[in-house]
């Protein structure tokens, strides 16, 4: 979707990008990354139909692509509607020469997140004046092995029904109480027909591959 934006806000976050100093191997630290903002220039440029416009006419006038005017640009991918549900995951593989290497790196995740440095400013389900949107870690998956081969294991925590969850999913609305801690519940460790309850800081020192947040605030 192509939308015509005010230049002062098109690139404006809900909380400011540049107080989160994100710390290196953490997940803020990867959606900064995701999310930054880059110069399109050169062999990057923008084909620009206004520009062009301006320049040569109507469209029906160019019957050459080479007669398109291309211009400098910015680009940035923001979230424009925070999700009740939040998925991340986790690319854990490189290139090394012809072959794909398995990355065992650990990345840094909590247990709420905050994604407010990473939706526009004008995101639509956040409540007017909010600079905050909270979500709790409620499920990790985490693979163990080589590219070629492996396992699959998971962390899920059981918890009591979150009311505000469903207020998002069924209606739509978005959640009116403040609320900043993690959901509360036991974190369980499931591998095949194996589970075992586990500790918080187990579930954070596990290597992720995907990971499931909801939504608090």
């Amino acid at each position: 979707e192509v939308s015509t934006e005010d230049p002062e806000t098109a690139f404006c976050t809900l909380a400011n990008r540049e107080d989160l100093n994100p710390e290196e191997g953490s997940i803020y630290h990867c959606l900064y990354q995701f999310t930054r903002n880059e110069k399109l220039t050169e062999t990057n440029k923008l084909r620009c139909d206004v520009c062009t416009q301006r320049h040569y006419g109507p469209k029906k006038n160019i019957k050459s692509e080479k007669k398109y005017v291309y211009t400098n640009a910015k680009k940035q991918m923001l979230i424009s509607l925070a999700p009740p549900i939040l998925t991340l995951h986790l690319k854990r593989f490189q290139q090394a020469g012809f072959n794909l290497r398995k990355v065992n790196r650990h990345i840094k995740f909590p247990e709420v997140i905050d994604l407010a440095p990473f939706c526009t400013v004008k995101c639509k389900n956040v409540a007017e004046g909010s600079r905050k949107v909270l979500y709790s870690l409620y499920g990790v998956v985490e693979h163990s092995g080589t590219m070629r081969s492996g396992h699959y294991t998971a962390y899920a925590k059981m918890r009591s029904m979150n009311n505000h969850l469903s207020d998002l999913v069924l209606r739509g609305q978005s959640p009116q109480a403040l609320e900043s801690e993690p959901v509360k519940g036991q974190w369980f460790h499931i591998s095949d027909t194996h589970v075992q309850a586990v500790s918080t800081s187990k579930v954070l020192s596990s290597q992720a591959y995907l990971l499931f947040y909801e939504r608090l605030l």
